[in-house]
């Protein structure tokens, strides 16, 4: 049982990886900005870009990392080796 838990977990990570790889560089700032909980105002004015872009770039990360809310994405974004992300 132990094993095959090892094998989900470690096929799992994979999966993330994946999806992480899939997003652009401004998709990967604003999700570090999203799972240190700052909003999309704050992350519009921190990359000088409109609160508008902010908030269709944040709408992308949670779609191609298929995060269903904030905590599913700090808990994908919190796995080893997914991202460099502190919150």
């Amino acid at each position: 049982m132990e094993r095959d838990r090892a094998q989900r977990a470690t096929k799992l990570i994979g999966e993330l990886r994946e999806r992480f790889e899939m997003l652009t560089e401004r998709e990967r700032q604003v999700m570090q900005l999203v799972v240190a909980g700052r909003l999309n105002k704050q992350i519009a004015a921190e990359l000088g870009i409109s609160e508008m872009t902010a908030k269709i770039h944040r709408g992308q990360v949670f779609r191609k990392m298929q995060a269903a809310s904030l905590p599913d994405l700090v808990r994908m974004a919190d796995k080893p080796g997914i991202t460099n992300i502190k919150a």
